[in-house]
């Protein structure tokens, strides 16, 4: 018989701040070698293999070989919600450098939650699906006044969106296979709550092949920065187009006319 769960035990391994790197430079869905993750978590080769075997052995990544390397990658996404959740009752550290500034924008700006688009992007795209009727069900805000189990920083459940048939039919001009992505186990519309925005960014399987779509496109691309994506100037023009969000030359969102249908 099971007795009650032992919450220190991963959130020991999160405490320390080399282990937290080694996570956070796997959050946007990445295999990486130990050598790469070394140079993100800013840590020595040694240290990165301890800390590597210590969340391999939690269950918390897994590892893969590939010819003379080894790639290490999130285990489970109930990993990164763990991550967001803890990242939006952390206190910020002060920036003391352009760089650090640059790095905490790019972030905030459009980023991956594992593998679907976050961030100011993240919540416009979500915000411009619900306003152009894509997507019905809820408004994309928070809420914390109702009563609900909605929590910052995770996968929410309060709300019920679903995919309306304008919806479909732009998903399909889009790209995306919803007969492919309905014959998986994972729910087609979820959301998160965004832990920099406070607000509903699209998940599920549907907001993964969206994600995959836009970089398939070239209109993301990844950036040096741990999970940034950088919005392309194809992608400024074909999100405003075909998906209805608007981002002017610095990067903020406003909502846009309807989709033109291709």
């Amino acid at each position: 018989m099971d007795g009650e769960v032992d919450v220190s035990v991963p959130a020991g391994l999160l405490a320390d701040p080399a282990r937290a790197r080694l996570l956070m430079a796997l959050t946007d869905g990445r295999s990486l070698p130990a050598s790469v993750l070394a140079s993100e978590a800013g840590v020595s080769a040694s240290t990165t293999s301890e800390h590597l075997a210590k969340l391999l052995a939690a269950g918390m990544l897994e590892v893969r070989a590939q010819g003379r390397n080894r790639y290490y990658r999130i285990a489970d996404p109930r990993v990164v919600q763990a991550i967001e959740a803890l990242a939006q009752l952390a206190s910020r550290t002060p920036i003391r450098s352009l760089q650090q500034g640059t790095r905490a924008e790019a972030v905030r700006r459009s980023r991956l939650c594992y593998d679907h688009l976050a961030g100011r992007l993240g919540v416009a795209l979500m915000a411009a699906l619900i306003r152009t009727g894509a997507i019905s069900g809820g408004d994309g805000h928070h809420h914390p006044d109702l009563a609900g189990s909605d929590r910052l920083s995770a996968p929410g459940h309060d709300v019920d969106y679903r995919l309306t048939e304008a919806g479909s039919d732009l998903m399909t001009r889009f790209g995306i296979d919803l007969d492919a992505l309905a014959a998986r186990r994972r729910p087609l519309v979820r959301y998160c709550m965004d832990w920099t925005e406070q607000r509903h960014h699209l998940a599920g399987s549907l907001g993964a092949a969206v994600t995959g779509r836009m970089l398939e496109l070239g209109w993301l691309q990844p950036m040096s920065i741990p999970r940034a994506v950088r919005l392309t100037p194809a992608g400024r023009d074909g999100i405003a187009k075909r998906l209805g969000v608007v981002v002017d030359e610095e990067q903020s969102t406003r909502p846009g006319r309807r989709p033109v249908p291709a």
